[in-house]
């Protein structure tokens, strides 16, 4: 008993850290692409790295509030749906028990259980109502409470990262004239992306390089086509 809670326990551990990477890789990459795209158009229709600078700066703190503020509403959201799922699974347990047995069964027939050993799996898991309704939810419906249970630190992760991201292609602009900043927020871009899709893959059952590089080439269409956009508004209000 004390192994399958050590488990459980951990099993959960894993899921907050799941639902902290998923929401920095949110952040990061949808702040680093948005402001990328932005300030590559920025400077080829105005060719003014003052511009530039002040376009990236509030572009990537509007987008981090942004980011959060949707972060914590979509979260609690979920939440809310998660909690409105449960009641109606206590209430179907309550209710008409024999059907949710059998849902029970059903579920660990399908993993291969038969005979004595799926009734002896049936029977533990329906004498205890929190770890039928957990089993319910975690089986049946596939939520699980740690990816919804705290909106507000998701709201901060996906903020501040979103800030982090943001800041990477508008840095060259600080130390650089537009021509060259522009080739340098590219080239950083894309390296950061390919650097943050690794430890993604890594992180995950996926391929680090293929992480990387879906990564990158996201990043590489939004700057094409920023750039595109903002060469052809610089000629047409040249």
């Amino acid at each position: 008993m004390k192994k399958a809670l050590e488990k459980h326990q951990e099993e959960r551990s894993r899921g907050v850290s799941r639902s902290n990477i998923r929401d920095f890789i949110l952040g990061f990459q949808d702040g680093l692409v948005n402001t990328l795209g932005l300030v590559l158009g920025v400077a080829s229709a105005v060719q003014s790295s003052n511009l530039v600078l002040i376009s990236g700066l509030v572009t990537t703190f509007a987008e981090s509030v942004s980011m959060a503020a949707v972060a914590y509403t979509s979260t609690k959201a979920a939440r809310e749906f998660y909690e409105g799922q449960l009641e109606r699974e206590k209430k179907e347990i309550r209710e008409i028990p024999h059907m949710e047995v059998q849902e029970i069964k059903d579920i660990y027939y399908k993993k291969g259980f038969r005979g004595k050993q799926l009734q002896s799996i049936v029977k533990k898991i329906t004498s205890n109502n929190k770890l039928w309704l957990e089993t319910m939810m975690a089986e049946e419906l596939r939520l699980f409470p740690e990816d919804y249970e705290k909106p507000v630190t998701s709201a901060i992760i996906v903020g501040l990262s979103a800030v982090v991201g943001s800041l990477v292609p508008v840095l060259p602009f600080f130390f650089l004239d537009v021509s060259s900043g522009m080739l340098y927020a590219l080239i950083l871009s894309i390296a950061v992306l390919f650097l943050v899709g690794s430890v993604k893959g890594k992180l995950t059952i996926g391929s680090w390089k293929k992480s990387g590089v879906e990564m990158a080439a996201v990043g590489t269409i939004a700057a094409l086509v920023g750039y595109a956009v903002g060469s052809l508004l610089g000629v047409v209000y040249a």
